[in-house]
């Protein structure tokens, strides 16, 4: 059996600020943009990697998910501990400067890790953590 991941989902609260973020600031591509205002579901991806993207996602959209669900999805985004993405670059430390240039907010400088990780950390305008490793 072969399976690949195709895509995964990210939450946003402003699809403009997570557009400058993830096209600007990380150099990836749209691929598909439908729906307006907030109600924006963006997708995005690496370049020279089509098969594998992020969907950026109006939060707790789902109509299953009740007042309570929603209200909890709210804050744990506010505090970033709701949604989170690994990213790898073969040079941690450009990504890191490109990145930080671009006004996103530092959670981690690059670090070598005690596992054997070289990385940095950043949050993405609804929250999200981004962590970025060195690929080596």
């Amino acid at each position: 059996m072969e399976i690949t991941i195709h895509q995964t989902f990210l939450p946003h609260t402003d699809p403009e600020a997570s557009l400058a973020f993830y096209r600007d600031a990380l150099g990836f591509e749209v691929r598909n943009d439908v729906g307006q205002g907030t109600m924006r579901w963006i997708t995005i991806g690496p370049k020279g990697q089509p098969d594998t993207s992020i969907v950026l996602t109006p939060p707790a959209v789902t109509p299953d998910i009740t007042d309570d669900e929603r209200h909890a999805i709210t804050e744990m985004m506010a505090k970033g501990t709701y949604a989170a993405v690994n990213l790898a670059t073969p040079d941690l430390d450009d990504t890191f400067e490109r990145v930080q240039a671009s006004g996103a907010e530092v959670v981690q400088k690059p670090t070598e890790q005690p596992y054997g990780i070289r990385d940095c950390a950043f949050r993405d305008p609804a929250g999200n953590l981004v962590r970025i490793q060195e690929l080596r």
